[in-house]
């Protein structure tokens, strides 16, 4: 049975495009309060816990991998993990980073309160920052994200590559204030690809 032809070019186009404005918007927002996150994960004296459901927990995967890789010690919690007794890997000195495009995600709302109990700094990475999740944190950073990327206007796309791209720009801006070297990387990362080059280079 053949397939109809499709304009498969067409579709992804318009998604990468859509997917590229909504990183480069980031530019023209992040302001102060980007600034004080920063500012709190470089003198926090515990963990930075990043929290998500769906995609939004895949970009809280990342976003800790790659904090911890470059010096600043974090990991990952699913929110619904969370409510059945993962809140206790949380602690008054962590900041806790809650993730969530709409900033409804009932799981992520629900699990604000508990955290609060337990006293961490809460921060809200969302699209909405006038949403129930970023008026109830103690900071909020917007992604700027309106809607998502292609003709699917439901799909996570350029809310999740935005958060991420939001993410790397935390651990990189916290990384370089703190001096962190490529030694301090190579200590980090001594594998692969990456570890072998810095070997090399570093003799």
């Amino acid at each position: 049975m053949s397939l109809k032809p499709f304009n498969y070019l067409e579709v992804a186009r318009q998604v990468i495009e859509d997917e590229g404005r909504a990183v480069l918007h980031l530019t023209e927002i992040l302001d102060d309060r980007f600034n004080q996150l920063c500012t709190w994960v470089q003198g926090c004296s515990g963990r930075v816990i990043f929290i998500g459901v769906g995609k939004s927990y895949i970009v809280a995967q990342k976003a800790a991998c790659s904090l911890s890789s470059l010096g600043t010690p974090a990991f990952y919690v699913h929110a619904a993990d969370a409510t059945h007794g993962d809140l206790g890997m949380i602690t008054k000195d962590d900041i806790a980073v809650l993730i969530s495009h709409s900033g409804e995600t009932r799981e992520i709302t629900h699990l604000l309160s508990h955290i609060k109990k337990i006293g961490p700094k809460t921060v809200a990475l969302v699209g909405n920052p006038d949403s129930t999740l970023g008026r109830g944190v103690d900071l909020v950073v917007p992604t700027g994200v309106v809607e998502e990327a292609g003709p699917i206007k439901y799909a996570p796309s350029a809310s999740t590559l935005a958060t991420q791209a939001l993410c790397d720009g935390l651990t990189m801006a916290v990384a370089c204030a703190r001096g962190f070297s490529e030694q301090d990387f190579y200590q980090l990362h001594p594998g692969g690809h990456i570890g072998d080059t810095l070997s090399h280079k570093l003799k």
